[in-house]
């Protein structure tokens, strides 16, 4: 079951503020169903959505500068968004006319196997953008980390990683694997403060897939 916190795109090269790590509780993570998943299936909403989980609540034009888009393309979006519940006013923020968007969810779970099968083209349409979408953030990251290494201190140029491994598993081993890793990751969870000095919030990446063997 995929899972991201920070929906197709959070630049790894950038520390967001507080408000970003305080979206509820850790434990706010949304089940997206059919029905969401095809409100989510845009390429801009999965980065709009991605960008007020990692920088925190902003405004449809603050949006649109960050990510290079119009601000009424971004303020559409938003909506439709809200419309399905991954994003929400921010009330201490807004003033005037002034319409400030925070995410609803820490992050966000489904179910690929039972959409990339759902009887709905719709459905299988919907989940194909949005895992492409993520395969492409993916390796946005990975390249703007690569590129802009060079700015951070040293002892953050000698604690990244860049591997993969080929071992034979069952698809219950495989799934074994998967939780364990999770379990892992989840348990560094609020180890460090957020004004930890020498700290950074830190971009993980699980691909795990099976491949032929010709």
């Amino acid at each position: 079951m995929p899972a991201t916190e920070d929906g197709a795109e959070t630049p790894a090269e950038a520390q967001p503020p507080a408000e970003a790590q305080n979206v509820h509780d850790a434990e706010n993570v949304h089940k997206v169903d059919a029905r969401t998943l095809r409100g989510l299936a845009h390429p801009l909403r999965l980065r709009l959505l991605a960008a007020l989980r990692e920088y925190g609540p902003a405004t449809a034009s603050g949006l649109a500068g960050r990510l290079g888009e119009s601000s009424g393309a971004t303020s559409y979006h938003l909506r439709q968004l809200a419309t399905y519940g991954f994003v929400e006013d921010d009330p201490e923020r807004g003033k005037g006319r002034e319409r400030w968007w925070r995410a609803a969810h820490r992050g966000t779970v489904f179910d690929s196997g039972r959409f990339l099968s759902h009887p709905d083209p719709e459905v299988r349409g919907a989940v194909n953008v949005v895992l492409h979408e993520m395969a492409t953030a993916h390796a946005r990251e990975v390249n703007t980390w690569i590129g802009t290494m060079s700015e951070w201190p040293e002892e953050w140029r000698q604690s990244w990683d860049i591997s993969d491994f080929q071992v034979r598993l069952t698809p219950d081993l495989a799934e074994e694997l998967i939780g364990k890793v999770h379990e892992l990751i989840e348990s560094y969870r609020g180890r460090v403060p957020e004004d930890a000095e020498g700290s950074a919030n830190v971009r993980s990446h699980l691909h795990l897939f099976p491949r032929p063997a010709e």
